[in-house]
């Protein structure tokens, strides 16, 4: 049995958390009720050996070597069987642990990439990363204990019943003592539970805000905030190890729970099995058996009150990650998406009057930045808008369709691990010609000549090996290597020196002559390449022309792009 991760993970039930679960099992149905039948075969073969090893000291009593003889072969076999089953019941339940867990990252990697730009409005970094460690083995926990909590409640019904036939009085205490020691471990699981929902959230809420600060890092350091936000830190650290203690307070307390209660009720049993046996009520062989059943009671028990706690914590986890798949997007495809002509078309924002025409190099310069980044949002559909393209509204369109023929590369992009080459090329066009020149373009050919396997080295996750501007000039070589219809890039030469934005305007334009390509920037170095300048203030064009020409004509468009040249 090889495990492979599911290829089309499928549509999950997020009605509700148990739902899920049993979505979840359902996906695997052979495995799973595979998983289960052995987990009873292995648990009765165990709970069926004591009553042998009775039958043989009996035999062993009367010296009845046939009967010795025929229970002991009857002990063998259920030895072997109860060995296979329980190898096999492994196999099935690692697989079903695999399956389930790896299930749900596929289906919360799918709802990340659902809501794209949405996701860190709607769901903090902390409630991803979680669900993405923690959630997920306490969700495979879950799916894989099913197994052993059947088999166990099977064997202590047959444990009770062979009890009740040999001994009613100690039937009787086997069938009310397994209830009244899950209630009593019950108690203890429900406090523990909360204390594990209230460390979960906090935890969630301390890596988001571990997250915001390794990220603004460079910006507290300059203003001199990283002292006040190291001390926050520290504060929420240490209360979050003190939720941890208490947790393993309570974990503590039930552990010892379910090793001092099955105990104490084997010592009962043997007690009273002793007492019946000294009044010849039962042989010695049933005194023998009885011993054996409540030692082995210890382990059912211990499986059941494992099972309460690991689908309890399954289902809580469960919670969390149907929350997740339930939120919608908020952008999504109309009922009927309408057809593009093929070709470029002209690409336009009526709410702030910005039109680019199809071929052309065109920069945006904005009084403020926030505003130039709006409307390319407008532009790139990431918000709705009345934008349109061809003359049709984006939002007619559908969403595959407007990322396959507009493509916005800005600077909140990251760089992946793996290799450069892949990094550059996601679609794996192999065409070492355009990826040389999009480096040529983006001024990057030093970077990869300074790497030790040149495109084949690894880079390392988000790229934290490259310097800021080594990490934009990529992101733009990534963006020209695309070669999309309409190329909307935002601020792409603000952290390189002015020598190298120098050499990308220089080459941006021919690298992509004949495509729509929008730069948004106040850089002079860029805007006096482009065809043609658009000038926006509080979010509306005020102004078009040559970048001379605005220069000449335009004081407050002079005002914003002196503030770059100073």
């Amino acid at each position: 049995m090889r495990f492979s991760p599911a290829g089309e993970p499928g549509v999950p039930d997020t009605r509700s958390a148990t739902r899920y679960l049993i979505w979840l099992a359902g996906r695997h149905k052979r495995l799973f009720t595979a998983g289960i039948a052995l987990g009873v075969v292995w648990m009765v073969a165990q709970a069926l050996m004591p009553a042998a090893v009775g039958r043989a000291v009996d035999g062993l009593a009367r010296r009845d070597e046939d009967a010795l003889l025929t229970w002991g072969v009857v002990l063998l076999g259920l030895g072997v069987l109860q060995a296979v089953a329980g190898i096999l019941r492994h196999r099935c339940a690692v697989h079903n642990w695999l399956a389930a867990a790896y299930r749900t990252v596929q289906l919360t990697v799918e709802a990340a990439n659902r809501l794209g730009a949405a996701l860190p409005r709607r769901v903090a970094a902390g409630e991803v990363v979680s669900i993405g460690t923690s959630d997920i083995g306490q969700i495979g926990h879950a799916i894989d204990i099913t197994a052993r909590g059947t088999g166990a409640l099977v064997a202590i019904a047959t444990v009770a019943v062979i009890l009740l036939n040999a001994s009613v009085p100690l039937g009787l205490v086997v069938v009310l003592g397994v209830p009244l020691l899950m209630a009593v471990v019950a108690l203890l699981i429900r406090p523990l539970h909360r204390q594990q929902q209230a460390y979960r959230d906090a935890e969630g809420a301390l890596t988001t805000r571990a997250g915001d600060i390794v990220s603004g890092l460079r910006v507290l350091r300059g203003v001199g905030g990283e002292p006040v936000l190291s001390a926050r830190y520290r504060a929420r650290s240490q209360e979050l190890r003190t939720r941890g203690l208490r947790v393993a307070r309570v974990e503590s307390l039930l552990e010892a729970a379910q090793v001092l209660l099955p105990g104490a009720f084997l010592v009962l049993v043997t007690w009273l099995g002793a007492r019946f046996a000294l009044r010849d009520q039962i042989s010695a062989g049933q005194l023998v058996a009885f011993y054996g059943y409540t030692a082995f009671l210890v382990n059912p028990l211990r499986n059941l009150t494992e099972a309460v706690d690991k689908l309890t914590r399954g289902h809580v986890s469960a919670r969390r990650v149907v929350r997740l798949l339930q939120l919608t997007p908020e952008l999504v495809d109309p009922a009927q998406p309408v057809a593009l002509p093929d070709g470029p078309g002209e690409l336009a924002d009526p709410g702030s009057g910005v039109v680019l025409h199809p071929g052309r190099f065109t920069a945006l310069a904005a009084t403020a930045p926030e505003d130039a980044a709006e409307i390319v949002d407008r532009l790139g559909r990431y918000t709705d808008s009345d934008a349109t393209l061809h003359g049709v509204p984006l939002r007619s369109l559908a969403l595959a369709t407007v990322r396959a023929r507009i493509l916005v590369a800005d600077n909140d992009a990251h760089l992946f691990t793996g290799r450069l080459r892949t990094e550059l090329d996601p679609h794996d066009r192999g065409d070492d010609a355009a990826l040389a020149a999009a480096l040529v373009a983006a001024s990057a050919t030093d970077i990869v000549e300074a790497l030790p396997d040149g495109l084949d080295s690894p880079v390392a996750e988000r790229g934290r090996e490259f310097s800021g501007g080594q990490r934009q000039r990529l992101r733009l070589a990534r963006a020209l290597v695309a070669d999309p219809e309409t190329l909307l890039l935002v601020e792409p030469t603000s952290a390189v020196d002015a020598h190298t934005e120098a050499r990308i305007a220089q080459r941006l334009g021919d690298a992509r002559a004949g495509r729509t390509t929008l730069v948004c920037t106040t850089s002079p170095l860029v805007l006096s390449r482009a065809d043609r300048v658009i000038f926006v203030e509080d979010g509306k064009v005020v102004a078009k022309g040559t970048h001379a020409e605005l220069l000449d004509g335009e004081p407050r468009y002079r005002a914003t792009v002196s503030r770059e040249e100073d």
